[in-house]
């Protein structure tokens, strides 16, 4: 039996996980650094409502969804690069950060998050007692 096949379908299939396809884009580019003991992330999200956009946290995974609607052409079309539909990254926190004090804000098309390391992991200094002092406490 005699298969044809296309040596392009897998590069072409692996090509849509990567940047996605018009229906189901797959760009949120992300900085992230720390600063001290907070934890910034930052995702490009230009043109996204701010009610389109949602946070949530279960266990110690963060997902951030958003969505940019396709848009309805009032003229002619030329063009239509900018991605559209649904967007959605997820980040896998550490047990150092407190997932209760997450804040988030959204300006400029820049969607910035703040994580605060969680003060049990903070580091701290521990008191070495000598045998003079457990003396002295005894004795007063």
């Amino acid at each position: 039996m005699l298969m044809r096949t296309d040596p392009f379908r897998e590069l072409d299939r692996l090509t849509q996980q990567v940047l996605g396809t018009s229906s189901r884009p797959a760009v949120m580019p992300m900085d992230a650094w720390r600063d001290g003991d907070t934890f910034h992330v930052e995702f490009d999200l230009p043109g996204i409502d701010t009610d389109s956009i949602s946070l949530d946290v279960e266990r110690n995974v963060l997902t951030i969804r958003a969505e940019r609607p396709m848009a309805e052409p009032t003229g002619e079309q030329l063009a239509s690069e900018r991605p559209r539909g649904v967007f959605s990254r997820q980040l896998i926190l550490g047990d150092n950060l407190d997932l209760e004090q997450i804040s988030a804000g959204y300006s400029e098309g820049v969607l910035r998050l703040e994580i605060p390391v969680a003060e049990r992991a903070k580091p701290r200094k521990i008191e070495i007692k000598t045998d003079r002092q457990e003396a002295k406490a005894i004795s007063s």
